[in-house]
């Protein structure tokens, strides 16, 4: 089994696009992406059985809030890095966010650099 320290990323968001061009940017930054989840339910169960070491989490989703994914996630492995990265920008849902847990918050559109910073930054505070 080759041994290797890439940092595992679930992508969450339920935009193909979305998650297709978070992809490719964090496999061309070397991180390993274990999964992408369209929507809330799948992203909890995703969180659970890959184990990933840092979520992406989109705010909107289709069948839930990122917010309360975000709490789910907490609650079954407190120690899940979290980045929000979302188009919703509210002061109080970014408040929110960051009590529950989440490290960073990164608002839609965004940068390559932007995003690799935060992922980096958050990989830093452990």
């Amino acid at each position: 089994m080759e041994i290797t320290d890439k940092k595992r990323i679930l992508i969450v968001d339920d935009s193909f696009y979305m998650r297709t061009m978070l992809k490719n940017m964090l496999l061309d930054a070397g991180y390993d992406v274990v999964g992408e989840a369209p929507d809330g339910k799948t992203a909890l169960q995703m969180a659970k059985e890959k184990i990933p070491d840092l979520v992406t989490l989109d705010v909107i989703l289709p069948d839930n809030t990122g917010l309360d994914v975000l709490k789910g996630i907490k609650q079954d492995n407190p120690d899940m890095k979290v980045v929000i990265v979302s188009a919703v920008g509210q002061e109080v849902i970014m408040n929110e966010a960051a009590e529950y847990g989440a490290l960073h918050y990164i608002i839609k559109p965004f940068s390559e650099d932007k995003v690799l910073e935060a992922l980096s930054n958050a990989f830093k505070e452990e």
